[in-house]
């Protein structure tokens, strides 16, 4: 009787050690703590809206308009949040699931061909059919170190499948370093469509039942296609993703970036799971070919390829599966720049859904359920912008003497009604993360002038530059992308002193002065973060000077690599 396959997980890779392998307590989602957090939220949302809707406490009209468009957003958004939460206590990986994982490997065959030692030759078994997997990993730019961490990890993963290095680089270096690894290379003649196009090129070319993606820095477990793989047992499922976790939170921006995220995938993706309504994000994903090719590809139109690519599938009937196992581990935005970048083609994405497609529509095929999702992902940048309109409530008080509340609302009455939404809502998050991060609340204040320009962007219909996070040489000086933080802070900043001499002169410290101070603070504090890693840029090109004034006539130059050779290596680089 041959024996089976055994699936024992090995040792992760150093970048992902302590990491890798740990999986998102969906459990807390149902705990009585998170549902009390929850509750005692929505009672706080229901007092500050009473408190602000209030006839007799409405003060002059522009000001409490201001407030009123902002408050509804980020209400309407919390509702909609925990509404998710709640739901988000149901574990995907059913009787189905792990039948099909335990038939995953074909042990006879194993046995027969003396593949025990070689879990990278396992034959991979779907519904009791052999399967082949392609594994895509896409470049355009990134640091050579990166990609080969993450090229020798795929290669490594159990079951048999197929590495490509999809390079929208084209380079030579990138070519000579997959083949060194394993993998195959991929080279498209021409970029265009972004990531989507260079996906669907590579599936032009290959023959996979399934197929995973995985940015350039996106280092997977040799488990990936073990622990996703099964899902694909029910043949209405278009797609499995897992979530992003980040092994670089070394500096404010990455910290900040990456823990913004925590609350999605800990808490608000295993929601959507409960509504069919879990969405692909670009890496760490596995797609049934066969439901790609239903909807013509991935989707082109936008550079937002993932988001559109699920909201296709879902109206097509399939479904999306989001398995709450960290087993992939990437980087995070480390510059001001990238994060920029990184936010606005999110954002961009969002107000297109939003603003040409939208899923409140009734000639779209999508359940209330996956309506109300798709709705809160579209609207979700808006907070950003609510932000911008708060700022500006302070100064209509100190400049123009127009409140959003009567003088009869004492600045304790108005803090008491404000904290009762806000603090719950800091208190949750801390309950699901396990801490406050001040890098988060400080981006999420400070990225208002990305989501306006995403916003005005689809509205005017104008296209936006797109780059990779990670991409080498991207770095820009951080104060390029922070002018209308720096314009903001300044009139703040006089704002404040007009605030502050107004109060002296008057003899009492007004709510409005020490609102417009706090916000000034926080601008202020984000100038500063953008200042030290300007000097940091500096530092480092100096060095880089040197170092290559020290190297310079030492180095021999050397020829470059002819493109191809052969006939396989055009066929292999895409080249026609």
């Amino acid at each position: 009787m041959p024996r089976r396959a055994k699936t024992t997980p090995t040792k992760p890779t150093r970048h992902a050690a302590g990491v890798l392998g740990r999986s998102n307590e969906s459990a807390t989602a149902q705990s009585p703590t998170m549902v009390l957090f929850v509750l005692l939220g929505v009672l706080g949302i229901v007092a500050y809206g009473a408190f602000l809707l209030n006839p007799a406490n409405r003060g002059d009209l522009l000001p409490w308009l201001l407030v009123i468009g902002a408050e509804t957003v980020l209400v309407v958004t919390a509702l909609l949040s925990m509404w998710t939460i709640l739901a988000g206590s149901q574990d995907p990986r059913d009787f189905t699931y792990h039948r099909a994982k335990e038939l995953l490997f074909d042990g006879r065959a194993i046995v027969s061909n003396a593949l025990e030692s070689d879990p990278l030759r396992w034959p991979l078994r779907v519904a009791g059919e052999q399967v082949d997997v392609d594994v895509f990993i896409t470049t355009y730019g990134e640091d050579l170190a990166v990609i080969r961490r993450t090229v020798q990890a795929a290669v490594a993963m159990h079951g048999r499948h197929r590495t490509y290095v999809l390079d929208d680089g084209h380079s030579d270096d990138v070519r000579r370093l997959a083949r060194s690894s394993g993998a195959h290379y991929f080279r498209r003649p021409e970029r265009v469509n972004a990531k989507a196009g260079n996906v669907n090129a590579a599936l032009a070319r290959t023959t996979g039942d399934y197929f995973v993606i995985l940015d350039a820095d996106f280092v997977p477990s040799d488990q990936f296609l073990v622990q996703t793989l099964p899902f694909f047992a029910r043949r209405s499922v278009a797609f499995v993703q897992t979530p992003q976790t980040y092994g670089n939170l070394t500096n404010f921006i990455s910290r900040g970036a990456g823990y913004m995220q925590t609350v999605f995938y800990k808490l608000i993706q295993p929601g959507r799971n409960r509504f069919n309504a879990a969405f692909c994000v670009g890496t760490n994903v596995m797609f049934r070919r066969s439901a790609t090719e239903d909807i013509g590809g991935m989707y082109t139109a936008s550079k937002s390829e993932d988001v559109w690519t699920s909201l296709m599938l879902h109206e097509r009937g399939w479904r999306s599966v989001f398995l709450p196992e960290i087993l992939a581990v990437g980087d995070a935005p480390e510059t001001i720049a990238a994060y920029a970048k990184q936010q606005l083609r999110w954002a961009t994405g969002g107000f297109e859904i939003l603003l040409t497609h939208s899923p409140l529509s009734p000639k779209r095929r999508l359940t209330l359920d996956q309506r109300l999702q798709y709705f809160a992902t579209a609207t979700h940048y808006l907070t950003g912008i609510a932000t911008a309109l708060l700022l500006l409530v302070p100064p209509l008080e100190i400049f123009l003497d127009l409140r959003p509340m009567t003088m009869d609302v004492t600045p304790a009455t108005w803090a008491l009604y404000y904290s009762g939404f806000y603090l719950m809502q800091i208190a949750l998050a801390f309950y699901a993360v396990g801490s406050f991060r001040f890098e988060t609340l400080l981006l999420a204040a400070c990225s208002f002038p990305i989501y306006l320009k995403a916003l005005t962007s689809v509205i005017t219909g104008r296209k936006t530059a797109w780059s990779a996070t990670g991409a080498a040489g991207s770095a820009a000086n951080p104060f390029n992308f922070v002018v209308p933080q720096m314009l903001v802070f300044l009139f703040l900043l006089l704002t404040s002193a007009v605030g502050v001499w107004r109060d002296v002169d008057n003899g009492v410290v007004t709510l409005a002065s020490a609102w417009n101070i706090t916000n000034t603070l926080i601008i202020g504090s984000f100038l500063g973060f953008a200042a030290r890693e300007a000097a940091q840029m500096k530092r480092q090109a100096r060095v880089a000077r040197r170092q290559l004034r020290a190297t310079t006539g030492s180095v021999r130059s050397v020829p470059p690599i002819p493109a191809f050779t052969t006939e396989q290596d055009d066929r292999m680089a895409g080249v026609a």
